[in-house]
């Protein structure tokens, strides 16, 4: 990846939506751990969200809805939208590529995934060092704001506060448009966590797997030491040896992890 480039100095409700901010209409396709806490929390923020996944509207499961977001086809999920929002694996983003395309320039289009070798099958290019973001700017053909890669799926859905409350989790956001960027640390907020300017999407390696950031929830006067502490060369041996930790663990009844096991582990491999 090269050497770092310099750095810019029941879950609880989503907060209430900013008056001042005007609701948007918010597509999200994919309803796994992160998506359904997307569609539940930014629709409970009084958002119009619209959410899809691979099969069909009607296998989408009603607690996903129970703040107001809606089953649509993953057609009909960016259609019209102010923001589209990615929840899907990374080896995936090249088959909604054609969806995307027709989405307008000025949409706004938030991508959540990491790229996980054992679950993604190698990509030579971020293998060799590609920033991830990058390569999924080259897989849509368009540019897009990188957020809510950076928190484990339990913590974003049990440890969103409202704005200001002690030791609220901060979430790093990075783009390259100014917009993008506005709405992308708007909607984090709106989720019930502090949005943390990461800077460029060339520097958003900072917050993938590996990387001090990368789900050790970390309050906002803690995000630019982890960020400028990343070391590049680092992040996919110690992601590989996180995934290694947990499986070892998995499905021992006396050593399977808690939901907070990830982010000891993380934070011991990572920080």
């Amino acid at each position: 990846m090269g050497a770092p480039s310099p750095r810019r100095p029941q879950p609880p409700p989503a907060p209430p939506l900013d008056a001042r901010r005007p609701t948007m209409k918010i597509g999200i396709l994919g309803v796994g751990h992160i998506g359904k806490t997307l569609t539940q929390r930014l629709s409970a923020a009084g958002h119009d969200v619209k959410v899809a996944n691979s099969r069909g509207p009607h296998t989408i499961e009603a607690d996903v809805l129970s703040s107001g977001g809606q089953a649509v086809t993953a057609t009909e999920a960016v259609a019209d939208a102010d923001v589209v929002i990615l929840s899907i694996p990374l080896n995936r983003l090249p088959q909604v590529a054609p969806l995307i395309a027709d989405v307008p320039a000025d949409t706004v289009v938030i991508d959540t995934s990491n790229y996980y070798p054992a679950r993604d099958s190698r990509i030579e290019s971020i293998d060799a060092g590609q920033v991830e973001s990058l390569w999924v700017t080259e897989q849509l053909g368009r540019a897009v704001a990188k957020a809510w890669n950076a928190i484990g799926s339990h913590s974003f859905s049990a440890k969103g506060r409202p704005a200001e409350g002690p030791d609220r989790i901060a979430i790093p956001v990075a783009a390259d448009r100014d917009r993008d960027r506005q709405v992308a640390i708007a909607l984090v907020e709106d989720t019930g966590f502090d949005a943390f300017d990461a800077g460029t999407l060339a520097d958003s390696w900072r917050q993938q797997p590996g990387a001090p950031c990368y789900c050790t929830d970390l309050t906002r006067e803690e995000m630019p030491g982890a960020l400028a502490g990343a070391e590049a060369e680092r992040l996919p041996r110690r992601r590989d040896l996180a995934v290694a930790a947990i499986q070892e663990r998995v499905g021992d009844a006396a050593t399977n992890p808690d939901s907070d096991y990830g982010v000891r582990l993380n934070r011991v491999l990572f920080m």
